[in-house]
């Protein structure tokens, strides 16, 4: 059942639907993205309006083309390890093309925890020309 959810929040994302991924996020949702600096994302971001506002209205912000790509889906328990592919091209012309390590708590059917882990070289690379 958790994957069935994840795998929901990726579709979504992938449709442009944000508001049914954002349904899927617990209030009290802690989502944890990079602390490096330079990364429009960076930080703790807590509930679905903290997701929307920090992490999901900075793709537009900083890509003219931006897509996940989920390869390998491991569940254990309440836990949902995703590992896959983003790839974009960024508002400063750049190509991403970054592997990433998405780590999912659900609870309750929501996600109550993201942890994101990704090849922060090549992202500040795609972002600064």
């Amino acid at each position: 059942m958790s994957t069935e959810i994840v795998r929901s929040a990726y579709e979504g994302f992938a449709q442009g639907n944000i508001p049914a991924v954002l349904a899927l996020i617990a209030p009290d949702c802690e989502w944890i993205e990079t602390e490096a600096q330079g990364i429009p994302t960076r930080g703790v971001h807590r509930g679905p309006a903290g997701v929307a506002e920090g992490v999901f209205s900075k793709v537009p912000e900083n890509f003219n083309e931006f897509a996940l790509h989920p390869e390998r889906f491991i569940e254990s328990g309440d836990l949902v390890l995703v590992t896959g592919r983003v790839k974009g091209q960024s508002k400063a012309g750049r190509s991403l093309d970054a592997p990433f390590a998405h780590v999912f708590l659900i609870s309750d059917g929501l996600i109550a925890r993201l942890e994101n882990y990704h090849d922060t070289a090549l992202w500040l690379e795609a972002l600064h020309a």
